[in-house]
């Protein structure tokens, strides 16, 4: 029979159903992406065409030139230029389209990803995200920022280079919103966070368990919304991504290449998105706030169910993603 979860979290009801379980090998898509060169000539983000690539607001660099950059998106979503401005008007509320958007090269080779990045490496992304979600948070006109990474087409990108995104919007969207009242709900009942209790549980439990590192642990949801769907907690509380610590950078790199090589080796390189859940540098000592990161494979899509209802269809056990994804060895080079 099916079952129907809570996710607690996101206050999303999942169908887990049970009665037409698929093994994990059933969401395995051969990988067919073209093999990409170290370096791309016609490519924007590749080293030698920063001139493609304009608007350098912040860079890592060693003696044989950067490492990483992060510049302003030529296509952004949002204008840089303006006031922020509220319009009421009956039931017709807007505000003027204003905020930053920038664009972060996670690395100079076109063939590298996340899951391939040395931890080193990987480091000074985290770093990169802290410093520029810092910088973004000193605009006044920013009111809510996003840091995420679309790979893939079924990601919604055509871009093969490695990218992130930060986006600094004038609103606290409604989701956000909501999830941040729920967590305070939550505290008000039990006087404990819900993501902390969400941790502990996890880590008692341990079916659902993928990497345990000293400073983080990703897990895939009780109530995952879809095969393979993760999280990563920092097992420190802090309501805001920019409080983390420099022990605590390398350990999310660690945890986050162990965590996507899994991914990666297990699922044959899906497509997926990824996106940092935080408050703002004010909520570091909040009781209640807690932040994440969350990570989707998209080996599945949604159906007109799961957009008339608002729930979720999961058709493979949350337990059976974990304990698929713990199984993958990763090979010796990639390590």
């Amino acid at each position: 029979m099916p079952e129907l979860r809570l996710n607690m979290i996101t206050r999303e009801w999942v169908i887990v159903a049970k009665d037409k379980l698929k093994k994990p090998e059933n969401f395995i898509k051969p990988d067919g992406k073209r093999k990409h060169p170290a370096y791309l000539d016609i490519c924007p983000f590749c080293p030698g065409n920063e001139e493609k690539s304009p608007g350098e607001v912040y860079r890592i660099h060693d003696e044989s030139g950067w490492k990483i950059r992060a510049i302003l998106n030529k296509f952004s979503i949002l204008s840089q230029n303006g006031e922020r401005q509220r319009v009421n008007t009956g039931l017709k509320k807007s505000v003027n389209g204003v905020g930053i958007h920038e664009v972060v090269i996670d690395t100079p080779f076109h063939n590298q990803i996340m899951a391939t990045m040395t931890v080193d490496h990987l480091k000074e992304v985290v770093q990169t995200f802290k410093e520029r979600m810092f910088a973004l948070y000193e605009d006044p006109r920013v009111e809510y920022v996003i840091i995420f990474k679309n790979s893939g087409h079924d990601s919604g990108t055509p871009v093969e280079h490695s990218i992130s995104q930060i986006v600094g919007m004038p609103i606290t969207p409604l989701e956000v919103r909501a999830r941040t009242e729920n967590q305070m709900r939550f505290f008000d009942d039990t006087g404990e966070c819900l993501l902390c209790k969400t941790l502990s549980d996890e880590l008692n439990d341990g079916l659902r368990v993928v990497c345990n590192t000293d400073h983080f642990l990703s897990f895939v949801p009780y109530a995952a919304l879809s095969p393979f769907h993760l999280w990563v907690f920092p097992k420190r509380h802090s309501g805001t991504f920019t409080g983390i610590r420099s022990d605590e950078m390398w350990d999310l790199a660690l945890n986050l290449k162990t965590t996507m090589a899994k991914v990666y080796y297990g699922l044959e390189n899906p497509d997926f998105n990824f996106v940092l859940r935080s408050g703002r540098p004010s909520n570091c000592d909040s009781e209640y706030m807690h932040w994440y990161i969350s990570l989707v494979p998209r080996v599945s899509t949604l159906t007109g169910f799961e957009l008339g209802t608002g729930m979720f269809i999961n058709p493979l056990a949350p337990e059976e993603s974990a304990n698929f994804l713990r199984r993958v060895r990763i090979p010796e080079h990639a390590v």
